[in-house]
């Protein structure tokens, strides 16, 4: 075949497969560490009071914050998404021969990914503001953990968001071990051992994160929470007025 007469991606393949891998790791990958252990904060038990205190660090950035999610969020997860699909449609395997071991963790690599991507859409729709003119955007960041916990109180919604967190988080786990594979960062037998076990301890870890905040959030005391942000929310108020005298406001007590 000519190469007028092949495919931009078959021209391009070795540039857009190092970018897609590496969105994968940064920023996408890095931003699902940070929001995971973001949202882990929940189990600090103090009804919200540590998970609201990283969203607002979060939203203190104001105006900044929007452009910010675009570059180093929705465009290069959109990205690596699109190219994730012409792979998975043309049957194009981007690390070479396989054991059936290889061939297992190739499927469900690409399965996974699948998942996570309508996950992530239905998560967005549901909780971020983008999804207010469809219903959603249900997430209130002045009252970030009563808002999500209520979101995530019906059981269907809390299964779907388990199955969605487990395949996000293998398809990130694995992905490390092919990332290493791709930039030929490990190629011996031992190299590709010892980065599996360290994929396999990031998997754990990153699972167990984003179950436990899910749990978290499912037996949050709502209206304590709520009380604990409404708390929170006033101090920001009479903080950010200079000279105002401050009037103590008595903190709810965690619940117990």
């Amino acid at each position: 075949m000519s190469q007028s007469s092949s495919s931009f991606l078959e021209r391009h393949q070795f540039l857009i497969y190092r970018l897609f891998s590496l969105a994968g790791l940064i920023p996408v990958g890095a931003f699902l560490v940070v929001h995971l252990l973001t949202n882990s904060s929940i189990l600090a038990g103090d009804d919200g009071r540590t998970f609201q205190s990283r969203v607002d660090m979060i939203h203190s950035l104001g105006p900044l914050l929007i452009p910010i999610e675009w570059a180093f969020i929705f465009l290069p997860m959109l990205f690596h998404a699109a190219v994730g699909f012409v792979i998975i449609a043309n049957g194009m395997p981007n690390v070479g021969s396989y054991a059936y071991v290889g061939n297992v963790r190739y499927t469900l690599q690409r399965a996974t990914g699948m998942i996570a991507f309508a996950f992530i859409v239905w998560h967005v729709m549901q909780l971020h503001w983008l999804g207010q003119p469809f219903g959603g955007g249900r997430f209130d960041p002045h009252h970030a953990a009563s808002s999500a916990a209520e979101a995530l109180k019906p059981t269907v919604v809390a299964i779907l968001y388990a199955i969605g967190v487990l395949s996000t988080v293998f398809h990130f786990a694995n992905g490390l071990w092919t990332l290493g594979i791709t930039w030929g960062l490990w190629t011996s037998p031992a190299a590709m051992r010892r980065a599996n076990a360290v994929s396999v301890v990031v998997g754990i870890g990153l699972a167990a994160a984003g179950l436990g905040a899910l749990g978290g959030m499912r037996s949050l005391d709502v209206v304590k929470a709520r009380e604990a942000e409404t708390w929170m929310e006033k101090q920001k108020q009479v903080l950010s007025v200079p000279g105002a005298a401050v009037t103590p406001v008595p903190i709810p007590s965690p619940a117990k």
